[in-house]
């Protein structure tokens, strides 16, 4: 298996994998299932094997559960892992009920974190988001105090918009950005984007499948149960619309012999050296396909194809992501 290439997380950032692995599907987030929990540690360990030492967690994952999970993957070789942890969401019965961004509320959050994870310092740590129920100086300040004290290494902040991330740097320096960014999701290249790269901030890309819509492998209409259908992008004549783009997508995959999945990976990569796709995996079959995207190179008129087929605004409806 080919290892990860390192890059600095922001200007001034830290080394790690151009690829990150997104934890949070190793833990019942949303009241669905757990995944088995050896195969789950087995894919961190393959993981850091192979040169991914960025993993992404939260303490809203599974309550806790996902922390935990990664703690005991890393033990023994915490000096392989970089940990980055969102906090911040409040869940009640597998449901989101709120933000709590209260510096009371954070500095007690982050203790229970170290705790879970069995580390005396988080290498990056960042609300999950911002709703301004607390002022930034006060969210992004007392995370400042914190990495004063050791607890933390990094600033880091998550689905927020420009100004926001330029209030937020102007508090103290921002590492990295986390943001949904895919083909189907472009709308922060016109103003967050260009703000992040401005300041220097690496940015951490998940979503880059847009929720499974460009995997090639949804079909219309989604079952009644599925969680997708709340969103309007992947409702009637939306998806069915969708999946036509999709096409486009698939059969540019099946002429380079890679799956539409790898490819949506590998245009997010393209996008800058400052851009880490951030991939959720819980089994380590999928890891070999994951690392081969990072490699997927794309020529002038493939890239125009992708770039005008998926051009923003042409996947029609909304998801979390256009909050």
């Amino acid at each position: 298996m080919t290892t990860i290439t390192k890059i600095n997380l922001g200007k001034n950032g830290p080394l790690v994998s151009k690829l990150g692995l997104g934890c949070m599907r190793m833990s019942s987030v949303w009241g669905g299932p757990t995944n088995d929990e050896h195969e789950s540690e087995a894919t961190i360990q393959l993981a850091l094997d192979s040169g991914i030492n960025f993993l992404n967690t939260g303490d809203f994952y599974g309550s806790g559960h996902n922390e935990l999970l990664v703690g005991k993957a890393i033990k023994g070789r915490r000096d392989d892992a970089f940990i980055s942890v969102k906090f911040g969401a409040i869940f009640y019965n597998g449901q989101w009920i709120g933000l709590d961004l209260r510096p009371v509320a954070i500095k007690n959050f982050i203790n229970y974190s170290l705790v879970r994870l069995g580390i005396d310092t988080i290498d990056l740590y960042q609300p999950c988001r911002l709703d301004n129920s607390v002022p930034i100086e006060e969210v992004i300040g007392t995370i400042a105090d914190l990495i004063q004290e050791g607890k933390v290494r990094y600033l880091g902040v998550s689905e927020i918009t420009a100004d926001q991330l330029r209030k937020a740097h102007s508090v103290h320096p921002v590492t990295a950005l986390e943001i949904g960014y895919s083909l189907a999701d472009r709308q922060i290249e016109s103003d967050l984007l260009p703000a992040a790269k401005e300041l220097g901030i690496g940015v951490v890309a998940f979503a880059n499948t847009a929720e499974g819509l460009l995997t090639g492998e949804m079909k219309a209409p989604l079952p009644a149960n599925d969680y997708h259908t709340h969103f309007s992008r992947f409702q009637g004549e939306n998806l069915i619309r969708n999946l036509e783009k999709v096409n486009v997508l698939k059969q540019m995959a099946t002429e380079k012999g890679y799956t539409p999945t790898q490819l949506a990976i590998a245009w997010v990569n393209r996008q800058g050296d400052h851009i880490m796709p951030l991939v959720s995996m819980s089994r380590r079959s999928r890891l070999p396909e994951n690392i081969e995207a990072m490699e997927i190179e794309f020529t002038a008129e493939e890239m125009d194809t992708l770039t005008s087929q998926f051009s923003p605004g042409a996947i029609l409806g909304g998801t979390y992501l256009q909050r």
